[in-house]
């Protein structure tokens, strides 16, 4: 790379990922923003300056630089969001003022991240804006998705990573990334002592037990199913493939039973409803296809092991009904519990390959990643290098605030080996040529 010191602007902020990756390959930073004050503040002590705050105003602000950063918010274009788009009230606008700095300073190189989602949203008609809204400016535009686990970092996270140059892009190539997890484990990010340590508690140690004897009763022989387990259905009846069973009368219902093999018979409506499991009681006239299938399955697996699990079913009928659910997602793992990356989610026990972390998104604490060899919580330091910011000296006092604001960082790591891509291209032929078409879609 050139010796040459470039100047950057770090838009939506957080945490500073894309400070960091830039300060690494010795660039400056020139100008940050970030609407939250307590992030201002963390940015502050991290970085020594100040981010102006809602870019919406302060835009014109923004001074000469040479690499636009922006991590824009993801929630208008994420699944697990609106996906409002471009239309969201809250933040659907904000790439707009991307363009009005791109329209006003003409940096030379862009670096964007969202979520992989952006490259799909509504049929592709978003993507294509993004793009051709900065080839009409005058850059090549680039897109791929990449995950942590790819430059060998444990958490699978994939994120949309968009590239852009004026005038063109030849010479660019994007990073050479592995496509197994086989060398990566957890426990690589892990301190032996960590401070603060958040043990986990008693009850929720009864519950990784209970479904550890669960794994035990069905036996290793038994391949493992890919549907997540919902004992509830264990021992029930009720209809639920025409219609939801909610939409039956009480008479018909009496012939039934509900969560756990509960009778319905004898009853009012409103208790007979009360049985059923909670996701069978909401007011749609019938289940979407999924979940037929996912009831279905469970019924079919407790048919064929009934008579290994009768005995186990109380035990788990008295956990939370969140908990009453088990994903297993690791089918050549060994049958234990113990040596796996779990999370205790809303929609059940979830438990993975200890290679890589879940992906880290805007995690509530209930959905830290569980060390169950430690019977324990990840720290918040260390879900910090999972996103390649281990080394940053403040992080926001609250646990939530920091699980919230890792789960919404980009990873330092990936955008600085992608920079790093992009920064060193030849940039001697100013012609655009069908090379600059986008690989977008692609995940090398």
């Amino acid at each position: 790379m050139s010796s040459n010191r470039l100047k950057f602007i770090d838009l939506f902020a957080g945490l500073g990922g894309f400070h960091v990756a830039m300060s690494r390959l010795g660039h400056d930073c020139v100008f940050a923003a970030e609407i939250d004050t307590d992030l201002q503040d963390l940015y502050f002590e991290n970085f020594g300056m100040r981010p102006a705050s809602d870019i919406r105003f302060s835009w014109k602000d923004v001074p000469e630089h040479d690499i636009l950063c922006a991590g824009f918010p993801c929630q208008p274009f994420s699944k697990a969001g609106s996906q409002t788009g471009f239309s969201c009230p809250d933040s659907g606008d904000l790439f707009e003022y991307i363009l009005k700095i791109v329209d006003r300073r003409n940096p030379r190189f862009l670096l964007l991240e969202n979520v992989p989602n952006i490259l799909r949203h509504a049929q592709g008609e978003t993507w294509q804006r993004i793009r051709d809204s900065l080839r009409v400016r005058g850059y090549a535009v680039k897109a791929k998705e990449i995950s942590p686990h790819q430059i060998g970092v444990p958490q699978i996270r994939t994120r949309a990573i968009i590239v852009a140059c004026r005038p063109s892009l030849n010479g660019f190539e994007w990073p050479e990334f592995a496509s197994t997890t086989s060398n990566l484990h957890i426990s690589s990010v892990l301190d032996d002592t960590p401070n603060q340590l958040d043990v986990l508690p008693e009850n929720y140690v009864t519950y990784l037990n209970v479904w550890q004897e669960f794994l035990d009763l069905i036996g290793s022989q038994t391949k493992m199913p890919s549907f997540p387990i919902w004992a509830m259905e264990f021992g029930a009846d009720y209809p639920y493939d025409t219609q939801n069973p909610t939409t039956y009368s009480q008479q018909y219902l009496a012939k039934f039973h509900g969560a756990f093999g509960a009778p319905m018979t004898g009853i009012s409506k409103g208790q007979q409803v009360a049985l059923l499991p909670p996701y069978a009681r909401d007011e749609s006239p019938a289940f979407p296809r999924w979940k037929v299938r996912f009831i279905s399955q469970n019924r079919e697996f407790y048919s064929e092991h009934r008579q290994k699990l009768q005995q186990w079913l109380p035990k788990v009928r008295a956990f939370p009904p969140s908990f009453q659910k088990f994903e297993w997602n690791w089918q050549e793992g060994r049958r234990t519990l113990w040596d796996k990356v779990i999370q205790f989610r809303a929609s059940g026990i979830r438990v993975k390959n200890p290679a890589t972390a879940p992906s880290l998104v805007a995690l509530t604490t209930s959905q830290v990643p569980v060390i169950p060899w430690q019977k324990r919580y990840m720290s918040v330091r260390e879900c910090a290098r999972l996103q390649s910011l281990g080394d940053l000296k403040h992080f926001p006092t609250s646990k939530t605030r920091a699980f919230k604001a890792l789960g919404n960082a980009v990873n330092a790591d990936v955008i600085e080996l992608v920079a790093k891509c992009l920064l060193e291209r030849s940039i001697d032929d100013p012609a655009i040529t069908p090379e600059d078409q986008p690989d977008a879609l692609a995940t090398g």
